[in-house]
């Protein structure tokens, strides 16, 4: 049999036959995923399509999650809608507060490895740091898989990324995703899948794994693929799941391209305005004055980034700096219920952060903070476009939580590494 990829194999699968990047595939899905924002359109098309059912209560889930809490009598319309349509079928809908529905679906230890899950969010593609197939799709596409169980899919071509080298202790995820945005662009993965290989990848833990898959998009990739290990099981494990039947790529598979990452080389990185692949070394922008850090939603919500940035704040004077607006939006309930717990969210209280609802409200300006006229945001989100915030006027920056943390204590952009020697 010709080599294949895990996208190929994965596709193979749900499409019932062999099939190799460039073909159309008619795929059975496991999962789909709808939100507050995307799912009353979908409900549309579905009524339009002739739907009275769906293919799987079981494998629909509705996220509040985008307007959390909703800002507007029109807002909470679209709740009340996907609400109804839930409980007629028979799916389950996640109230707001609850989180984000690719990490309430791996948090429930429903991402399994082999598995093809659409999202109509664009940032779906996180999950497949869980050695499966995950991918945003538009409202109409949704609606026709509620109804048929099936996605028609063109099998991307994938690109084989190689982590190699040792990582830093300082090294964060973050940066290494805004790395390789840099390196490979911000249309450089074009409907392609990333799949992820090397020695470097045993460095990684599930949630940094997760990071990076989920900056995918911002390459336009339309899947990012990590290969199951330690790192998996470890996971699911803790979600009481067993992996069962993990994907790997053939040695001889046919890649679009190769791109190799040496961690020993990088260092902290931001992404400067407006684009998340604007992409320098923090030395390059330290010292740009900060009045708002944003910490939170579907890339950087996770316990430990919030571990992370506190632990920076301390190191770089512990207090946030005047005239700093320190944002925590954790990405579920349960991130939000373990930081409580062990006392992280008492601890950003104390140091005058607004704890927002969980969701991804914030960073895409539907709803929580908005940053003020002018304001220069840094953010471990994932997309700085203009207006991204819901203000046009605003300059929004990326980077890692221990960045963020830093830069809440010093009231400008402080490489995390020398944090105690800033004044």
């Amino acid at each position: 049999m010709t080599p294949r990829t895990i996208s190929e194999k994965i596709l193979s699968d749900k499409a019932g036959r062999a099939v190799r990047a460039g073909e159309i595939a008619i795929c059975r899905v496991d999962q789909v995923l709808g939100t507050d924002a995307s799912s009353p359109m979908a409900i549309d098309y579905f009524e339009k399509m002739g739907g009275t059912r769906l293919f799987d209560p079981s494998r629909v889930l509705f996220a509040f999650d985008h307007y959390s809490p909703p800002a507007s009598a029109k807002t909470a319309a679209f709740h009340d809608r996907v609400r109804a349509f839930a409980t007629r079928h028979g799916a389950e809908f996640c109230e707001v507060g609850e989180g984000i529905s690719f990490q309430l679906l791996a948090e429930r230890g429903s991402a399994l490895p082999g598995s093809l899950v659409i999202g109509a969010d664009s940032h779906t593609v996180t999950a497949g740091a869980l050695n499966l197939f995950a991918t945003g799709v538009g409202s109409s596409d949704l609606a026709a898989a509620m109804i048929t169980g099936q996605v028609w899919l063109r099998v991307p071509e994938s690109i084989k990324v190689t982590l190699t080298g040792t990582r830093a202790t300082y090294l964060a995820a973050k940066d290494i995703a805004l790395a390789l945005v840099k390196a490979i662009g911000a249309e450089g993965a074009n409907y392609k899948t990333l799949e992820f290989h090397g020695p470097a990848l045993s460095a990684l833990t599930l949630e940094d794994r997760m990071v990076i898959a989920n900056l995918g998009v911002e390459m336009d990739a339309k899947a990012a693929i990590f290969p199951a290990d330690s790192a998996t099981t470890m996971y699911l494990k803790g979600r009481q799941v067993g992996l069962d039947a993990p994907v790997t790529a053939d040695v001889h598979a046919t890649y679009a391209r190769e791109v190799t990452l040496d961690l020993s080389g990088l260092s902290p990185r931001v992404a400067l305005p407006h684009a998340p692949d604007n992409v320098v070394p923090i030395e390059d922008a330290a010292g740009t004055p900060v009045h708002m850090v944003f910490l939170g939603t579907c890339t950087g919500g996770r316990v430990n980034d919030f571990h992370e940035a506190l632990a920076a704040l301390k190191r770089a004077g512990g207090t946030v700096a005047k005239g700093v607006q320190l944002v925590v939006t954790p990405a579920s309930r349960e991130v939000a219920e373990t930081l409580r717990a062990d006392g992280t969210l008492a601890m950003f209280e104390a140091l005058g952060a607004t704890i927002t609802t969980t969701g991804c409200g914030a960073c895409c300006g539907t709803s929580g903070v908005i940053p003020g006229d002018g304001m220069n945001v840094l953010s471990t989100a994932n997309r700085n476009f203009k207006a991204r915030m819901s203000n046009a006027t605003a300059s929004i920056y990326l980077a890692s939580p221990a960045a963020c943390g830093a830069a809440a204590a010093t009231g400008r952009i402080t490489d995390p590494r020398a944090a105690r020697t800033v004044p």
